[in-house]
Parts: C-alpha cells; sequence; structure tokens
C-alpha cells in the first residue's frame, strides 16, 4: 500500500471498531475525489481528580481490561490535580462512564472521541491526511490516518434537495429529487403521462429501492431539504424497517442511520443531510413562520403547487385520483429548497460556520458546543480541564443589557453612535475569560477588577485572543467580499457573550457574564455623560446604541461631521481612560451609524413615559427617504395589515407636516366601505393543540375551535398558523372571504392606538361615521 498525502473537506465521522480497537472513520471531499479516512487505533477518554482514583479503581476492577488510568500535569479549576481513564473500546468506555457516574464525579464525558480527535488537533473542516492509501470503488481508502488541519482548502460540495409525499400514518406515496443534473420524482402506480420526469414504481418496497437506486447514481455530497431530517429521513427510515429495506445509502453502500433522542440525528456516511430551515435559522434568518411556502414567497416570490391548510387531505385525494398534479407538487417543494438554498448561499455558510467552529455542516444550533470546540483544546494546553455545570455553586442573574429610559417625541435631527460589536470589545478589552477569572482570583491584586467580586488575570487567558482572531478574518473576509463568512464570523462573536450567560455551558459563571453586561452599563451611561458635557442632548440608549438629539438647524452633511466628530471625541476618550484607570489598550470602537430626520420616539400607551425599543425615523438612501421602524405595529406579526399600512401613512404624514386626522379618517372610511377586508386579517400560531386550551381562549383559538366543531377545518393542530378575522359575532377562521366583518373592532384596535400614539393629538377631532361608541379599555 503507497504511502499518500490529501487535503480534504470533512463530509462525515464516524467511530468504528476493527480488532476490538477503537478507530475513528472521518469520509472527506478531495480534489482527487472521496475519501475514506481510517486512523490509527485510538483511546476514549475522560477525566477523573487524581484523588479518586483508588476508588474508581476499585469500582472498575471487574473491567479494568482495556482500561488505563494515568496522572496527568492537567488540573481542575480547583487546582486539584486530575488523571485520564482511557478505554480501548467504546464498550469499556461507556461501562466506564455507568459504573462510576453516580460514584465519583467525571469530567469531559460528554465529549464524543470522533469530535475530541478533530477539536484536539484544531481541525475545521479542512484536513490533511496521510496514511496508506488502497482504491476502492468510488472512493480512496486511506489506512493508519493521521490528521491535520488545512484551514484553506474549500471544497466543492454537489448538492441534491430530496422531498417525500405520505400519508398521515407515514406510508409512502412518492419522493422527489432534484439536483443539478436531474429533476425526477419516483412515484407508486400505473405509467400515465405527466409534466414532469416520473419514475413509475408498483409498491413501497419498490419506491424505496429505487430510491437508494437514484441516490447512489447521482452520489450528492450534500442532501438537502425541508425539515429533512425530523421528517423525511425519519419517515424513510421507518418505512425501510418496516418493509426490511436497507437504505444502502453511504459512499460504500453502508446503510444510513437514525437515531433519537432530543433531536434527531441522521448519519449518511460520505454524505451530510442539512436541513433548510434549522440551516436559516444559524444564519439568523427570522420570518413569522418558516413553513416552506412562507419562506419561498418571502425569498423567491415563488408559492407551493398546494396553499391550503388542509394540504395532507388533498395530497391523499391526488394520489388517489391525480397522481400527475402530485407530482408536479413533490418536484416544486424540491426546487423550491433548491432554489432557497442556491439564492442565500446556505450551503456556503454552513461550510464557512464549519470552517470557524469545526461542528458537523449538519450541526443545529450550537453556540455551546462551538464555544467548547473553540475553547477547549486551548484551555487544556494551559493546563487545565473544563468543570462540569454550575460546579462553582453561584445562582445569580446578570442582568441584561442596558436599556436608558427616553425622552419621547418628534425630532428633527437624531445621530445614532452604535459601539461595535461592543461586547465582543469588552471581552478583548478587560480579559473577560473562564480560565482567566480563575487565574485573577488567585492573585487579584495584579487582576483587572470585573463586577460582582470577578477578577481577570492579565497574563492569562483566550478569549480576547479569540475575539481578536475572529475580529481580523471578519475585516479579511470583508476585504475579499465574502459575505458568507462575515456572517459566520459576526453570529459567533455575537453568541460568546449568551453562552458564558447560558446555565447550559459547561464553562457558565455569572461572574463572567455580568462583569460583561455591567461594564457594559458602565460604558453606555458614561459615554452619555460625556455627549451631554459636549452641550447635545441624548434621547435614548439602547444596548451599544446611543440616540443624540442635534440642532433642528444643521443640514445632513453637517450632521454628518457632527457625527463623525463625536465618533473620533468618544474613542480617545475612551482609549484614554481605560489606559489611566487599568493600564490596557481599549478596543472598543464606537461608529457615527444613522442620521435619522426626522425621528418620532412615542410614550408608552396611556402614558407619558417614553417606550423603550419603539421608535421609527427616516433616512435617506439612493433610492431616496426610507422610513426605519423599531418595534412598532409595522413590522410586528401580530397586527392586521391594515394596522401596518395606517401606521406607515401616519407617519409619513406627521414627518412631512401634513395632516394626520385626514390620513386618520381617510383609513377609518376605507375599513367602514369594506374595499380593505383583505387587510384586516390576524394570524398566530397555535402554540400547543387545540384541545390543551381550556381556560384562557385567545381569539385565534377560538376561531380555530369553532372551524374545528363544524367540520370545516380539521386541520389545525399545535404549530399550525390561523388566520382569522373579528366578525360581528365573534372571531372567525378566513375561508375564503370575509363574512360580516366588526368594522368598529378594527378601528378601535388597530387605528386608534396607532393615532393616539402621535404626539399632541386630539381623539376627539376623529368622527367615526355612525360608529359606536369607542371602548379604548376593552380587550378581546
Amino acid at each position: 500500500m503507497a504511502q499518500a498525502v490529501y487535503q480534504g473537506f470533512i463530509l462525515s465521522r464516524q467511530q468504528i471498531h476493527l480488532n476490538n480497537r477503537l478507530h475513528l472513520c472521518y469520509w472527506l471531499k478531495s480534489s482527487e475525489g472521496l475519501l475514506k479516512v481510517i486512523t490509527q487505533p485510538q483511546q476514549a477518554v475522560l477525566f477523573i481528580r487524581t484523588e479518586d482514583t483508588a476508588k474508581a479503581q476499585q469500582r472498575l476492577s471487574a473491567h479494568l481490561k482495556g482500561v488505563e488510568f494515568r496522572p496527568l500535569t492537567l488540573k481542575h479549576f480547583d487546582q486539584s490535580p486530575v488523571s485520564g481513564l482511557y478505554c480501548r473500546t467504546l464498550s469499556d468506555y461507556y461501562q466506564c462512564k455507568e459504573q462510576l457516574s453516580d460514584y465519583i464525579t467525571l469530567y469531559e464525558a460528554d465529549i464524543r472521541h470522533a469530535d475530541r480527535y478533530l477539536m484536539e488537533r484544531f481541525i475545521r473542516g479542512g484536513a490533511w491526511v496521510t496514511g496508506q492509501a488502497v482504491k476502492k470503488a468510488g472512493f480512496i481508502e486511506i489506512q493508519q490516518a493521521r490528521l491535520k488541519p488545512a484551514p484553506q482548502f474549500v471544497p466543492e460540495l454537489s448538492m441534491l434537495s430530496l422531498d417525500i409525499e405520505c400519508s398521515g400514518e407515514g406510508v409512502l406515496f412518492s419522493v422527489g429529487l432534484v439536483c443539478q443534473a436531474q429533476r425526477r420524482v419516483i412515484m407508486i402506480g400505473e405509467p400515465q403521462a405527466s409534466d414532469v420526469d416520473v419514475c413509475w414504481v408498483s409498491d413501497e418496497l419498490s419506491l424505496l429501492q429505487a430510491l437508494v437506486e437514484e441516490l447512489n447514481r447521482l452520489d450528492p455530497d450534500v442532501i438537502i431539504g425541508w425539515n429533512v431530517i425530523e421528517f423525511d429521513c425519519a419517515v424513510l427510515n421507518e418505512r425501510a424497517e418496516a418493509l426490511g429495506v436497507t437504505l444502502s445509502v453511504g459512499r460504500d453502500g453502508s446503510p444510513m442511520q437514525v437515531s433519537k433522542g432530543n433531536f434527531t440525528r441522521v448519519l449518511i456516511p460520505g454524505r451530510v443531510v442539512l436541513d433548510g430551515i434549522d440551516t436559516m435559522k444559524n444564519a439568523t434568518y427570522h420570518f413569522e413562520t418558516f413553513k416552506l411556502s412562507y419562506v419561498a414567497q418571502q425569498v423567491l416570490g415563488e408559492s407551493k403547487l398546494l396553499t391550503q391548510d388542509d394540504r395532507l387531505e388533498e395530497i391523499i385525494r391526488l394520489f388517489h385520483c391525480d397522481k400527475p398534479a402530485l407530482a408536479s407538487y413533490n418536484l416544486q417543494d424540491c426546487v423550491l429548497v433548491w432554489d432557497i438554498f442556491i439564492k442565500l448561499s446556505l450551503l456556503e455558510f454552513a461550510i464557512a460556520r464549519t470552517q470557524l467552529t469545526g461542528l458537523e455542516l449538519e450541526r443545529m444550533g450550537g453556540s455551546v458546543a462551538a464555544f467548547t470546540n473553540l475553547y477547549l483544546p486551548l484551555l487544556h494546553r494551559s493546563g487545565y480541564i473544563a468543570p462540569n455545570l454550575g460546579e462553582h455553586g453561584l445562582t445569580f442573574d446578570s442582568p441584561g443589557g442596558y436599556v436608558m429610559d427616553s425622552r419621547p417625541g418628534l425630532y428633527q435631527n437624531v445621530l445614532v453612535l452604535d459601539f461595535k460589536s461592543l461586547y465582543p470589545s469588552i471581552i478583548r478589552t478587560f480579559h473577560i475569560d473562564p480560565m482567566g477569572l480563575i487565574e485573577g482570583l488567585r492573585a487579584p491584586e495584579e487582576a483587572i477588577p470585573g463586577f460582582n467580586k470577578g477578577a481577570f488575570s492579565r497574563a492569562h487567558h483566550h478569549l480576547p485572543e479569540l475575539v481578536a482572531q475572529l475580529a481580523q478574518a471578519r475585516q479579511e473576509a470583508k476585504d475579499r467580499g465574502d459575505k458568507m463568512l462575515q456572517q459566520a464570523i459576526k453570529i459567533i462573536m455575537n453568541s460568546l457573550y449568551g453562552v458564558l450567560g447560558s446555565r447550559g455551558c459547561r464553562f457558565y459563571d455569572p461572574r463572567l457574564s455580568s462583569s460583561i453586561t455591567l461594564r457594559g452599563h458602565e460604558i453606555m451611561q458614561t459615554t452619555r455623560r460625556w455627549i451631554e458635557d459636549m452641550g447635545y442632548e441624548v434621547i435614548y440608549g439602547d444596548t451599544d446604541s446611543t440616540f443624540v438629539c442635534v440642532p433642528e438647524s444643521l443640514s445632513p452633511e453637517q450632521c454628518r461631521q457632527l457625527g463623525e466628530r463625536l465618533m473620533k471625541v468618544i474613542n480617545q476618550r475612551w482609549a484614554q481612560h481605560i489606559d489611566s484607570q487599568f493600564s490596557l489598550p481599549s478596543y472598543l470602537e464606537i461608529e457615527f451609524e444613522t442620521h435619522y430626520s426626522p425621528f418620532f420616539m412615542p410614550t408608552i400607551r396611556g402614558q407619558e413615559t417614553g417606550s423603550k425599543k419603539r421608535y421609527v425615523g427616516q433616512v435617506q438612501t439612493a433610492a431616496g427617504a426610507e422610513l426605519v421602524f423599531k418595534g412598532l405595529e409595522t413590522v410586528r406579526s401580530d397586527w392586521t395589515e391594515i394596522a401596518k399600512a395606517y401606521q406607515q401613512a401616519v407617519i409619513r404624514a406627521l414627518f412631512d407636516n401634513q395632516d394626520v386626522v385626514a390620513v386618520t379618517q381617510q383609513y377609518i372610511a376605507l375599513i367602514n366601505s369594506g374595499q380593505v377586508d383583505d387587510k384586516l386579517v390576524y394570524k398566530k400560531r397555535l402554540g400547543k393543540p387545540l384541545n390543551a386550551y381550556v381556560k384562557n381562549i385567545p381569539p385565534h383559538v377560538r376561531a380555530a375551535k369553532e372551524a374545528h366543531s363544524t367540520g370545516s377545518n380539521r386541520a389545525l393542530g399545535k404549530g399550525s398558523q390561523v388566520a382569522y378575522y373579528i366578525s360581528t359575532t365573534g372571531p372567525r377562521l378566513v375561508q375564503g372571504g370575509l363574512s360580516n366583518p366588526d368594522y368598529s373592532h378594527y378601528i378601535e384596535k388597530q387605528i386608534i392606538p396607532i393615532y393616539q400614539m402621535l404626539p399632541d393629538v386630539d381623539l376627539d377631532a376623529i368622527t367615526l361615521h355612525g360608529q359606536r361608541t369607542l371602548d379604548l379599555s376593552s380587550d378581546l
């Protein structure tokens, strides 16, 4: 066998046994093709306190074959020495965990060795592989392999979009497959004419066998879909097991494996299964609903071929009565997912995220896991193991971001100054770090003071350097125009505080999180004082943004110049302050972000106090004047389209010094005329099954229950979005047109509250054209 060197990108990872020894198997995509990489024999490891070694040995006396105890140079955060417990097989490893978990304290026992191997070598996606190469059918197998990082390797991965159609019991009807080379549906039924490419099969068994053949023939690196892991793969696996079919779709003919726990995990050796919903959420996309029909409309401007809530009934009908139409629907779903992935570069985002964190491409969420991947090997090299959850015994909560009381009103010129990545900058400037906290508490006289008795070492830390590396990588990505990498880095940087403040993270310590947030409070309050000392009014502040009112007489160019001057002065003052107070360089950077002209900060409804996180301002763009809403009805999903349209119109009138009463009267007349009935629809999701709502029954549930009781719609369940309106007899589901809408309700609940938000308005100036007296205090 020839010794070879390859460079590739990791697609899947497994822990396998050969000759009764643990090995790791990684599938990589390389420029030379597929690589199946099998490492040298490995030992799975967990850590214990050295003082517990004798107890552990005694407990494991019947299981010591293949288990080795080694004293290490590592230590716990409390400075106790640590030993490693090494196992030659996974069976030994799991037995050790089972025997010891309730007997002594185990550390890092939850980390899979396939992940630890990569983590400790700083391998994040790309890897160099050396070993003994053997050519196999369709791939190269590398035995006795060793891996090291290849951070610059960027893979070219092929995708295939998959979608199944089935009955409510999971009985399969068809499977759609879309890739660069082909668009095809495998459908059960007698052959008949169709507008799409259909492979007709006789039954479910034949469908599954045809699917295996097609997947292996098309041979994608990445299988994508919409809820493809939790639904499509899970159903395919269940039907295959029921019918005695092996889904041999791994790159070496091995079967797909599906495991269920807190979430469903799919392993196809040599392939990645990437869910569209999870990937979009990881990329911080936000939608009113993540249903494919809605996302496709928002992203692509396209619709599914079936859009009604009772789609399952229609799918069953089509399967029995119009299979070509079902094939078209099935294929269109695959195409929509494919087009969303292409348009939003979701695969490129997943690759960039893996290159930064080392997490698997398909990993859901994973902020805590990403932090562990990045931090743990650095911690080990500094002589520490990771603590377990909550070992410090501290339970107090850290405060959230700073939100200043606002000064409501209409302003002509407001400048917004934003601290760039405030929390990561605080981490970097003040050396906030889990290990740094431990080292700082050991020598507090030399440490940087934090909050809530926190103290941070000036010399021993890792997180500040990680932040610096991420910041540099983000700037380099920006210079190259790599938007996906920029976004991935931004998400990771912004997650660092959240991870340290999460009780689900092994490094959680409220002294860490509060030393970030309370330092942020101090920075925001001090910045406000400095700006006001310069003679300008600060009307609001929120987490990292400061809103400054400047004279109405200033032109846009003068406002821009003033914003840049304030930015320069504040940055200089922070650099001087941090140097004089802490003898540290400042990485705080405030930027002049926005000039609003005009700007409106409303009061809390029914009060004179200014609201928080709710405002609207006008900015000038290349396309002209644009309104920017924050927290108001126009950006909220629980308000109707008529409320959003009215708010846009009345704010525009306010900013243009037009008659807001006339605009309000116009919208009241439109509602009363029945011309805008299509804009009177509320949309709200069911948080639980209908029968679980017993006491407090909100309007959308009342509408759904009424429709369900009459048999007009039985498809609504937990997670369904309910489209309803208020009729003169109460909430009703939207089914076709609206019957007898209660126009007075919409005027009272959707128009008047927005009108009352405006400055210096008179409710008596509004006439309701014969509508009943307003009752502004009542709720549905």
